[in-house]
């Protein structure tokens, strides 16, 4: 099926794309397996990384849709669409989270009995227990999926109905949505991440996950969107000016998530208190030290570089290049998050490679989950009445 110049002509995508996310899921599912056998307790910290990526991914993705709806947003009405298939992502985390809540004494270690002499951990038992821990990610899992049901629903109904009340309804819930994220957001950063050292505690991990988190997502949509543009699968009408918007926002994502990293670093270390430095030390030992320098450099000064000049926010290839290097970035950061809280006298250099298996598991779940929402459904909103405007949208 072929599209004119200025109309838009829903396209179905390739079958390649299907059996590249299966191949990827596969493989990684495989030798994800395998370092289960290997090395248990590797295989399910690096479960827990791959897991967070996604969460970080989907849920991200689920905040542009509500915030494009709550800011009134014209720019990006042709790509929404694109965004609701990344938030595909939301519903998998009720399969893909139960590996880890059955194995929750191997992960935390508040889930084991808390020896007495350990004040801390008993001060923070009403919180940091297992019936409550399950409670607060079914209600946070739970609440992403029924927002991301019911703003995505509305949205593709209205393809068909073209009823501009439900832009309104949107609008309102997406105004409800948006203090449930924070909320929700920083609760899944505490549970899941900071709880790994339950002894240490920062106010702003929940905000510095969210940049990471948005800043992900935008890395995701921006290179779908390049390429499902390239590919003529978008609205013929797009213009580079909309790749200016979403380098832009990489840029001011880019930027706020080192203003919040160096905040959280700074206040820490102008306090320094042995029961917040300790953590920072950890990272600053034996091989740690050149992730946390590493980071630095890759998740600020690298892309900060691509993305400064205003022709680079709408160059396409430096665009998809800046794209998959915020992932890698993002990646990266979870695991100087995450994997430092693994305590194991087990280390060989196979566990390390197997490392690889559930990132890899991860890109193909991300587009098999993109292929499968868009089969039956417009890949542009085309009973959104703002479309025109977005459409026409000019720097």
């Amino acid at each position: 099926m072929s599209q004119n110049n200025n109309t838009y002509v829903k396209k179905e995508l390739p079958a390649n794309l299907q059996k590249t996310g299966i191949i990827l899921l596969l493989v990684g599912v495989v030798f994800g397996a395998l370092h289960f056998f290997v090395d248990f307790q590797n295989a399910l910290f690096s479960y827990l990384l791959s897991y967070m990526f996604l969460v970080s991914i989907g849920v991200g993705a689920l905040f542009l849709v509500a915030l494009e709806y709550v800011v009134n947003a014209d720019w990006s009405v042709p790509i929404r669409r694109v965004v609701e298939n990344v938030a595909t992502i939301v519903p998998l985390l009720i399969i893909l989270a139960i590996p880890l809540l059955f194995n929750l004494t191997n992960v935390f270690s508040w889930a084991r009995p808390i020896p007495s002499a350990d004040k801390v951990l008993l001060s923070k038992s009403p919180f940091l227990n297992t019936s409550f821990f399950l409670i607060r990610t079914a209600v946070c899992i739970g609440l992403w999926v029924l927002f991301y049901f019911i703003l995505t629903k509305n949205s593709r109904k209205q393809d068909e109905t073209k009823d501009q009340l439900l832009t309104k309804k949107n609008i309102r819930y997406s105004a409800i949505f948006i203090p449930v994220f924070a909320l929700t957001i920083t609760m899944s950063a505490i549970d899941w991440m900071m709880s790994l050292e339950p002894h240490w505690y920062s106010t702003i991990f929940g905000v510095y996950f969210f940049s990471g988190s948005v800043l992900a997502s935008l890395s995701v949509v921006t290179f779908a969107t390049i390429m499902l543009r390239e590919k003529g699968f978008l609205h013929p009408r797009m213009t580079d000016d909309h790749y200016y918007s979403l380098g832009a926002l990489l840029f001011a994502f880019i930027n706020f998530w080192a203003y919040i990293a160096f905040s959280q670093y700074l206040l820490i270390w102008y306090a320094n208190l042995p029961e917040e430095t300790f953590w920072f030390l950890g990272r600053y030992e034996g091989g740690w030290v050149v992730i946390s320098l590493a980071l630095i450099v890759i998740h600020f000064l690298v892309p900060y570089a691509i993305l400064l000049s205003q022709p680079a926010k709408m160059d396409p290839k430096r665009l998809k290049f800046a794209a998959i290097w915020i992932l890698f970035a993002h990646y990266v950061d979870l695991y100087w998050l995450i994997m430092p809280n693994m305590h194991t006298e087990h280390f060989s250099i196979l566990s390390v490679i197997l490392q690889f298996a559930f990132p890899t598991a991860a890109v193909g779940i991300i587009i098999l989950a993109f292929y499968y929402r868009s089969k039956n459904a417009n890949m542009v909103p085309v009973g959104d009445p703002k479309l025109e405007k977005g459409l026409n949208f000019k720097l």
